[in-house]
Formats: C-alpha cells, sequence, structure tokens
C-alpha cells in the first residue's frame, strides 16, 4: 500500500537583510587541498605469472642475464651484489652463489625470452639477494630438536649398525655446548634416548618462545649405497609444489603457521647448508623444500631441518661415526649462527672431560 502524501505546507521568507559593506577584506574561502596523484608502483612490482628474466634483472639494477653455453636446454647466470644465480630451461634446479637449491617451477623460454614464475621471485630470488637472517646479539633462544629417540630409531649406520638417534642427540649436545658458550639460551627437545611426538617438538619449541628452531638429522637411501652428501628443508610456501613427498600428498594450497616465516626459513636453511658443506667436503644435495614434516608445520618461529648426510653410504658413515666430524659439523653451525651478532664466537672444542658422550658408546 502507497502511504498517503502530507498536505504541502507554504512557508513564507523572510526578506533579505541588506548590512552595510565593511573596510575590512572578507575571509579567504577555505579551499580543498588537491588530490594527490597516485605514486606509481615500484620499478620491481610484477602481476604476471611469468616474469621474463631480462626485464627482472634489469629492473634490479644487475643487468642483462648471461647465457653460460650454446647447449639445450640452455643456462643463465644472473651477477647480483650477493653472488651469481644461475637457472637453467626447463630445470628446477638451481645455483646461488654456488649453492645448489631448488625452484618451485621450472624456468621456461617464452617468445625466445628465459622467464621465472612470479613465487620463485617473491620466495627464492628475493630472500637470497637479501641479507641473511641472523638473530638479536643477546637474548637469542634457540630449540634443538635432535630427530627421532627412544624406540623410534631413525636410520641405521652401515659401518657399525649405530643408530641415527644416537648420532643426532651427540651432534645436539655439542651445539649446545658451544652455543652456551657464546651465551645462547639453548634447548634440546630430547637430552636422552626417549620417544617425543612432533607435537611435543613443536610444543615445546613455543613454550620456551625460542627464537629459532633446528632439527637435526642423518640421512638413508637404502639399499642404495652410492648416494651421499647434505640436504636442508625448510617448509614449502604456499602455491609450490615440494620438492620431497616422500608418497605423502602435497597440497600446494595448505597454509601452515610457520609460512608466516618463509624468507627467514630459507635464509636460515642457506646459511647453515654453506657453513657445513664447508666440513663435508661440499658434497651438496642442495636445499629444499618439504610440506610433510610435521616437525615444522607448526613452527611460529624461522624452523628448518638439517640431513647431515647419509648413513647408507659406507664413506659418509664412517665420518660421521668419528667424534672429531661430529664436532667439526657442530663447530660450522655454531658459527654459522652466531654470524653478524656482534660477538666473535668461542668455537673451541671442548675438553675431554665436558664433551658430550659420542655414540661409540650405545644410548641404553
Amino acid at each position: 500500500m502507497v502511504p498517503e502524501q502530507p498536505e504541502e505546507v507554504v512557508v513564507a521568507q523572510p526578506a533579505p537583510i541588506v548590512l552595510p559593506k565593511a573596510d575590512v577584506a572578507p575571509a579567504p574561502v577555505p579551499q580543498r587541498p588537491p588530490t594527490p596523484t597516485p605514486a606509481p608502483p615500484p620499478t620491481n612490482h610484477f602481476t604476471e605469472t611469468w616474469i621474463p628474466l631480462d626485464r627482472w634483472s634489469r629492473m634490479n639494477g644487475f643487468g642483462a642475464p648471461h647465457r653460460l653455453s650454446t647447449e639445450v636446454p640452455p643456462a643463465y647466470s644472473v651477477t647480483t651484489s650477493n653472488g651469481a644465480m644461475t637457472i637453467r630451461i626447463g630445470s628446477q634446479l638451481a645455483n646461488w652463489h654456488g649453492l645448489e637449491y631448488r625452484l618451485g617451477f621450472a624456468p621456461e623460454l617464452i617468445n625466445g625470452h628465459p622467464s621465472v614464475h612470479y613465487l620463485d621471485v617473491t620466495k627464492n630470488f628475493e630472500p637470497l639477494l637479501n641479507h641473511l637472517a641472523t638473530l638479536a646479539a643477546s637474548n637469542r633462544a634457540v630449540v634443538i630438536d635432535p630427530g627421532h629417540g627412544g624406540t623410534d630409531v631413525g636410520t641405521v649406520s652401515v659401518y657399525n649398525g649405530h643408530f641415527e638417534k644416537e648420532y643426532a642427540l651427540d651432534l645436539a649436545r655439542r651445539l649446545q655446548g658451544l652455543l652456551v658458550t657464546n651465551g645462547w639460551n639453548v634447548f634440546l627437545t630430547r637430552t636422552n634416548d626417549q620417544n617425543v611426538t612432533l607435537s611435543s617438538r613443536v610444543a615445546f619449541a613455543e613454550q620456551h618462545k625460542a627464537d629459532l628452531f633446528l632439527s637435526l638429522h642423518f640421512n638413508s637411501a637404502a639399499p642404495d649405497r652410492e648416494q651421499a652428501g647434505l640436504e636442508t628443508y625448510c617448509l614449502t610456501p604456499p602455491g609450490m609444489h615440494s620438492n620431497l613427498t616422500r608418497g605423502f600428498y602435497d597440497n600446494p594450497t595448505l597454509v601452515f603457521p610457520n609460512n608466516s616465516f618463509d624468507t627467514q626459513n630459507l635464509q636460515y636453511a642457506v646459511l647453515l647448508h654453506r657453513a657445513l658443506l664447508g666440513v663435508n667436503g661440499n658434497l651438496d644435495r642442495g636445499v629444499r623444500r618439504a610440506r610433510f614434516l610435521g616437525v615444522l608445520q607448526g613452527q611460529n618461529r624461522p624452523a628448518v631441518l638439517v640431513e647431515g648426510g647419509y648413513l647408507s653410504n659406507p664413506t659418509e658413515a664412517r665420518k660421521i661415526a668419528d667424534p672429531d666430524y661430529r664436532q667439526k659439523l657442530a663447530v660450522a653451525l655454531a658459527a654459522a649462527l652466531t654470524e653478524g651478532t656482534g660477538a666473535a664466537p668461542s668455537l673451541a672444542n671442548h675438553s675431554p672431560a665436558t664433551q658430550p658422550q659420542a655414540p661409540d658408546a650405545k644410548v641404553n
């Protein structure tokens, strides 16, 4: 129903009042400030999925990429202030400053130009080109996670039959001693041979408000006895596929709490990986991404998992069994972590009296 309209009321308007002119100037009429012109987008801002490598390189002041050879598929190198970066068309394997890592997407030739995925630009290139992550010079808290423990023995050494859990705990103790000497607050998720669930390891880091979570492991490719070398893992960023799945379903749309630290994760992984390569003779299997690693998913801090060598390889297993070699691994990790904190690290070996027990006497 349409409501009735009220009767129109006519109101008489009063006659205007005319005032005599004053001898002062009228007040100025306020002017609306001009609308600011929007700033142009930054020169390194891209909206497309695939970005020409030449354009990205020039916009960042690195000049044109250099084609390394006439091989097919071709490889290209970009020289940056932090080192040279190399990619190959059709391959996810890349190299930065002499270190191997995996891209999320294999570069492509588009209209004859080498092009890279925008997620690799934001999640790989930019973190590596920036200064690597370092912790504060004081009040640093790190949680070291010796992998496995208790009935979860991990892999077995082909050299002497000892378990991964023993070597991981010994390495963690050695690293703990070095970092404590340098003023760090260091907490171990286990200090003896016991079972600790993955969720408990994550909760432990949260409880101690850790600035960094570092999980220590050793690898196996059994029955393959040839594979050897260092691998370092951090969580896969959303939108990318993992470099390692181990049969787990890899859903690139998943987002975990630790993905808030994608940049720092990669920076710490590279920092630690490079340091360990100086110990293992540069046996490099690369910095990799994995999404199934439950000990990393729920971390609210940068988190890295190190696979310090292959216990399925007789030569590498023999090295890992040597306490002096494990001490060198610990010293390398401690030196990398104290880099940039403003304090010169004290990384001398502990005396035998204070040295953690080596796995040559098995943990009961």
